[in-house]
């Protein structure tokens, strides 16, 4: 078999058999393909794409370049989730806590953020101690006996994905659906759960830039499921504007803190109950999802989800002074208000605008280089349909930079503010 045979096999239109397939992804990990031709298929599968069998044979190819996680020895109903990346979403860290709570194993393997979308293991690394590289025996043991852990993505787990990936990165293929949704799933099957809860988001500060393509993705990577007797649900959620008021590493922890004493934004606790319920509801603990939704909403109010996140936090090395005093936390050493210079109610916060503005403070990647400030970001002091007046603070930014007028600037644009109160849906569709 030749690699050019592959490569205008597919530029013609015709389908890759799983032979194919497997002679691509194995001879990339291994050496024997270079990545010049691997770019050219990655290109001609941009244009011409893949139908559901060739996505899933992709999809096994690329699990069968690393380990696979085996989680029978772990009693219990197990769940991982995964979100395609915002500004603001930190629902990992309460989702997780609140569902172990109630009984649900919650494994989950997480990645760092690049750009504005920022990364659960980012966030948890503000915390001082957390420790997110747990080998085998440690993330088992923390399984067993707490019911979660949120650990680094492992190295060993699907190595072709990681290299396929850094390709499309420089080749202007990243936005294809049979590829995000082969890269996005075989990390989850290799994990091991029983269930995989998806969190897709669309609009301005999400990968997914319309309702039509993310719902196209959201069917593609349940079908993946199916093939591999997983069990998909997916939640297509809205990320036009930022999720809750709190967008940088420390400061979204905080906000999670709050959240998990009840005292959480609106919208991010909505987010978090509804994922919750499902899982509860999928995990057979309940078969009605009003009962779910109960469940999920008492022990989030009652003190049961704080306090299996501070079990979690413990059990990876996390200091509990921190979580019980989040004023503890670093403080960037300049806090700014911003001030509105409109009248009316916000319509729309524009997501990628925020994120981007957050990155500059610091909270961010640019590159995979740099070194991100935790104690850095932006607290959103108003809401979507909340009604402001010339002169009130819309908005706070913590940094530790000096430079940082254009910044502003920016966010003050970000606020889309009319006469009129237009209502912004934060959650599109359920699917399954």
């Amino acid at each position: 078999m030749r690699m050019v045979d592959v490569i205008t096999k597919k530029r013609d239109g015709n389908k890759l058999t799983k032979e194919e397939i497997d002679f691509f992804v194995k001879g990339f990990s291994n050496g024997s393909i270079p990545d010049y031709q691997v770019s050219s298929l990655l290109m001609a599968i941009y244009f011409v794409g893949m139908d559901m069998e060739e996505t899933i044979n992709l999809t096994r190819s690329m699990i069968e370049t690393g380990v696979v996680l085996d989680l029978d020895e772990i009693k219990g109903y197990k769940v991982d989730k995964h979100s395609t990346g915002g500004v603001g979403d930190k629902t990992s860290l309460v989702v997780g806590p609140l569902v172990a709570s109630l009984g649900v194993v919650f494994p989950k393997m997480s990645g760092r953020g690049l750009g504005f979308t920022g990364g659960t293991i980012d966030k948890l690394e503000s915390i001082p101690g957390f420790n997110v590289l747990l080998d085998k025996k440690a993330i088992f043991r923390e399984l067993k006996e707490i019911g979660m852990c949120i650990v680094s993505q492992s190295e060993d787990l699907v190595k072709a994905d990681k290299l396929i990936y850094s390709l499309r990165d420089v080749t202007g293929t990243v936005p294809s659906i049979p590829l995000i949704a082969s890269s996005i799933m075989s990390k989850k099957i290799a994990s091991g759960a029983d269930l995989i809860s998806l969190d897709v988001k669309v609009g301005s500060g999400a990968f997914m830039k319309d309702l039509d393509n993310a719902i196209k993705l959201s069917k593609c990577m349940i079908e993946i499921g199916k093939g591999f007797n997983k069990k998909v649900h997916v939640i297509i959620s809205n990320m036009d504007s930022p999720l809750g008021c709190a967008i940088g590493n420390n400061l979204e922890v905080i906000e999670a803190i709050n959240t998990l004493k009840g005292n959480g934004p609106k919208d991010f606790e909505k987010l978090c109950l509804e994922f919750s319920k499902r899982i509860i509801y999928d995990a057979k603990i309940t078969n009605d999802l009003d009962e779910a939704y109960k469940l999920c909403y008492d022990n989030l109010h009652n003190g049961k989800a704080f306090n299996k996140f501070k079990e979690f936090v413990k059990a990876q090395g996390g200091n509990i002074k921190y979580i019980d005093n989040p004023d503890l936390f670093d403080k960037a050493k300049n806090i700014i208000e911003i001030k509105s210079n409109k009248k009316g109610y916000i319509n729309k916060i524009i997501a990628n605008k925020i994120g981007i503005s957050s990155m500059k403070l610091g909270a961010g990647r640019e590159k995979k280089e740099d070194i991100i400030d935790f104690s850095a970001g932006i607290i959103l002091n108003k809401k979507p349909e909340d009604f402001v007046n010339i002169g009130d603070v819309i908005a706070t930014i913590y940094t530790n930079k000096d430079n940082f007028d254009d910044v502003i600037k920016d966010i003050l644009d970000s606020f889309i503010i009319s006469d009129k109160n237009i209502k912004e849906e934060l959650i599109i569709k359920f699917m399954d």
